[in-house]
């Protein structure tokens, strides 16, 4: 017992185990690189949720509860060190309550709805087994309820063995079918079917017409070749041709070209496929003809992969064995399916579960705020909810603003895209988060104190460094020389090449561009970005480029440059290589586009084709409509974003530089809108200003390169200013403000932040090591140096944040760019306060 004892209280195994669970989690972090979530279904079977692992954490707590007693932690004098043995118990603790007890999920409410379930995180294989089996004349049902994780990166395993009746009864699963749907498989004995696709409430779902059918969706009758006087009436003929009588007026738009035309009503019209249609009020794809055949649960492709997961289960009794399908996974509550097998029904639904609350929810109104001049493009969203039970009350449910009400805490997650419902986030772990949350504050506090309090191993060490600094060792000196050595031995080199194509677009530029004096002046106008901020051009140009090529320039160029050079010259811009591609993610698109595979940037050109069919075209419809993308969707979505980016900013729609007279959103336009009567004005002279004043001003700029003189090119750009100020003035940049945030982009503060930094640290750190065991004046003036240059980065950083501060108009920690660097502030402050005691 004594040897048990001595093991498992040892140092030794303390660092094993550290070593162990170092190592387990950073070879969990690298299986999951590249992955949408973190942890995966893979990373848990392996390695979080397996015994071994969790064997790991009961031997932390009973090492730490056994050191002590071991080590008499319980004396007075040894306090700061219990304090940090008992945070990594809490800590551990919390965390088994969390794995073992709690429980989270989502929760959906319609606007004017109550509900009081949520769906679960997890989820489960649910099967009922029933047949003749009785006990007292009382059928029998077998009931199992197994969670489940299974991915396609994985061998996934599934067997479930039981007994009913005494009959043995077996369910395996044979394939994992990752993006699944329903779909028909094409079968000649099969009935005919027709696919329509419907997005009542923003999202889509699918309906399978039958021939000589009728169905009533969201209140419209739908019929396959069963004519009904007042509904939709779908007929094919012999040859297959679709067509379409309605009792609606209605319009479509074909998605391939982007070509609209009117439905009339009582009118036997040709039935365009893969074309959008809007029948009172309601919008209906039909993606492909009519399909013979039987419904099954298929594979969709990778590109357009589904939300929801199929499985194929071999359900085997002693009279028959028959292979099943059923579809389903996390965040799914599909309808239980019910197959015959043998003497038995097994009724099988896989996904999550469902958990009943002890009260109710009504949520009375979803409100959703967007920035000046947009329709999706949101600044805050809040759910307005009342909670009921024996006392009811109300609550506003938002963004850091949570529901914590009997042991469930609610968060704001997301919403309907219709904007009539919301999707909130439920969790049960109220213990679990206690104790983990004191676990933290207690190892918080343990760490500050233990550098400073008597009787520690830091004291002990710090009369030994005493001790050490008197010997005067050179050997750290040495090791330095070595390093210094080493880094100097060490070159940077810079590779680049530029093909023919690329030098003779550059060639262009340099002839034609416009100088930076005018692009400056041109940077300070005023621009409204397609999120609805006010800016300069300066930063919109700048995070233009940042967003399309990763890089604030192209070539010798500035932004300025290259956004008003889009404006002059814009079919140049459709050659010119700015969309950005990712080295390995973006192979399939480089596929699809037909561009080498170690090409990084992208024209606009390779996007289409030369009948002018975007290439990308019908695999963003999924992408798009996946509500948890896969890596493949979010590529094919960044990559299609900086394509209508730059579309947009060569065909001048993103010049939004003219505010709307009296608009409730303040929206301004760009002279593109108005040229299109996509805006109507009663000021003619305004509109024809909107329509001709920004080609005058590139008239005019274009003839003072070859005179030299710019004047006239100036009064336009001042003429477009006092527009501003007289229709735009509540959203109007001040001067100060422009010339503020113009110098802030110039200096790129936290950028180049983090190279000094790093910089200083390593030299301080360097130094602090030389001095324990060398001081002289050479040493303590360096480490002096450092802590005041220190001090004076720091100065610059709070700088930073108040200038972020005073353009955005908003304190600097609103998006996880701000919240980083102002963690970062607030890091360097503790630092520099607890150095100086």
């Amino acid at each position: 017992m004594n040897t048990i004892k001595k093991i498992l209280f040892s140092n030794r195994l303390t660092g094993m185990l550290f070593v162990v669970f170092a190592v387990a989690m950073a070879i969990g972090t690298f299986m999951d690189a590249g992955q949408d979530t973190s942890p995966t279904p893979l990373t848990r079977n392996l390695i979080y949720n397996a015994w071994w692992f969790e064997a790991i954490m009961l031997l932390f707590v009973i090492n730490f509860f056994g050191n002590i007693f071991k080590y008499n932690l319980l004396n007075k004098r040894k306090w700061p060190v219990l304090v940090l043995h008992l945070s990594w118990i809490f800590i551990l603790l919390g965390a088994f309550v969390t794995r073992y007890i709690s429980y989270e999920g989502v929760m959906s409410i319609r606007e004017g709805a109550t509900e009081n379930s949520f769906l679960s995180e997890k989820t489960y294989l649910t099967v009922y087994i029933d047949g003749d089996y009785e006990i007292d004349g009382q059928l029998m049902r077998k009931a199992r309820e197994v969670p489940v994780d299974f991915s396609p990166r994985m061998d996934n395993v599934f067997n479930l063995n039981v007994e009913y009746g005494g009959d043995p009864i077996s369910i395996k699963l044979t394939e994992f079918i990752n993006g699944a749907e329903e779909d028909i498989v094409y079968d000649e004995n099969g009935d005919y079917y027709l696919k329509m696709v419907e997005s009542t409430g923003g999202m889509p779902h699918n309906h399978f017409l039958k021939e000589g059918s009728t169905e009533n969706i969201h209140g419209i009758l739908y019929t396959l070749n069963n004519y009904i006087e007042g509904a939709v009436n779908l007929t094919f003929d012999d040859q297959q041709n679709l067509y379409i009588n309605s009792p609606f007026d209605g319009e479509y738009m074909v998605m391939a070209n982007m070509s609209q035309g009117v439905l009339n009503k009582n009118s036997t019209e040709l039935l365009n496929l893969r074309a959008r249609y809007i029948i009172n009020n309601q919008q209906v794809v039909f993606p492909k003809p009519v399909t013979k055949g039987f419904f099954d649960i298929v594979k969709k492709s990778e590109l357009l992969k589904s939300d929801q997961d199929g499985l194929e289960l071999l359900i085997s009794t002693p009279v028959e064995t028959k292979r099943v399908r059923v579809i389903g996974g996390k965040g799914t509550n599909n309808a239980f399916k019910t197959f015959r097998v043998g003497e038995q029904d097994f009724t099988i639904r896989y996904g999550s579960k469902v958990y009943d609350l002890p009260f109710s929810i009504k949520l009375n109104d979803f409100i959703a705020e967007k920035y000046p001049g947009t329709d999706k493009s949101y600044s805050s969203f809040a759910s307005e909810v009342t909670v009921i039970d024996k006392e009811t009350f109300d609550y506003r449910i938002y963004m850091n603003n949570i529901l914590n009400y009997k042991g469930y805490r609610f968060f704001q997650a997301s919403f309907d895209p219709d904007e009539q419902g919301t999707i909130l986030s439920v969790n049960h772990d109220s213990l679990g988060t206690f104790l983990t949350y004191l676990g933290y504050i207690l190892l918080y506090f343990g760490l500050v104190v233990i550098l400073f309090a008597r009787f520690t191993r830091f004291d002990s060490l710090k009369k030994q460094l005493d001790v050490a600094r008197s010997r005067k060792t050179k050997l750290v000196t040495s090791l330095l020389i070595l390093i210094s050595l080493s880094l100097n031995a060490q070159g940077f080199g810079v590779h680049s090449s530029t093909s023919s194509d690329i030098e003779r677009i550059d060639s262009i530029l340099v002839k034609n561009i416009a100088s930076k004096e005018q692009a400056d002046k041109f940077g300070r106008l005023v621009i409204q970005d397609l999120g609805g901020r006010m800016m300069p051009v300066n930063t919109y140009s700048s995070e233009l480029l940042r967003k399309l090529s990763k890089k604030d320039h192209y070539s010798q160029f500035d932004s300025n440059q290259v956004y008003l050079s889009m404006q002059e010259s814009p079919l140049l811009w459709y050659s010119v290589p700015l969309i950005f591609l990712k080295s390995k993610k973006a192979d399939s698109i480089r596929s699809i586009i037909g561009v080498p595979k170690d090409l990084k940037h992208a024209s606009l050109v390779d996007f289409f084709t030369p009948t002018g069919e975007y290439k990308l075209g019908p695999y963003l419809e999924e992408a798009y409509r996946a509500a948890v993308p896969n890596a493949f969707q979010k590529e094919f979505r960044e990559t299609d974003q900086r394509v209508n980016l730059l579309y947009n900013a060569v065909n001048g729609t993103t010049l939004k530089i003219f505010p709307l007279p009296n608009d409730e959103n303040n929206t301004w336009i760009s002279p593109s809108e108005d040229r299109y009567k996509e805006v109507v004005f009663v000021d003619s002279l305004y509109s024809n200003f909107i329509n001709t004043g920004f080609k005058a001003y590139l008239i005019m700029l274009n003839e003072g390169k070859t005179t030299g003189g710019y004047k006239r090119a100036d009064d336009i750009l001042n003429a477009i200013t006092e527009t501003q100020n007289r229709y735009g003035s509540e959203v109007m940049l001040s001067d100060n403000k422009i010339d503020a945030e113009i110098l802030y982009n110039k200096y790129d503060i936290f950028k180049n932040l983090f190279s000094w930094y790093l910089y200083i640290s390593t030299i301080l750190f360097i130094a602090l090591i030389v001095q324990i065991f060398y001081r002289n004046k050479v040493i303590n003036s360096i480490v002096g140096l450092s802590k005041y240059i220190t001090y004076f980065l720091f100065v610059i950083h709070a700088l930073g944040l108040i200038a972020r501060w005073y353009i955005s108009g908003h304190a600097p920690w609103s998006d996880g760019y701000e919240s980083m660097i102002y963690v970062a502030w607030a890091t360097m402050l503790f630092g520099i306060y607890f150095g100086k005691k």
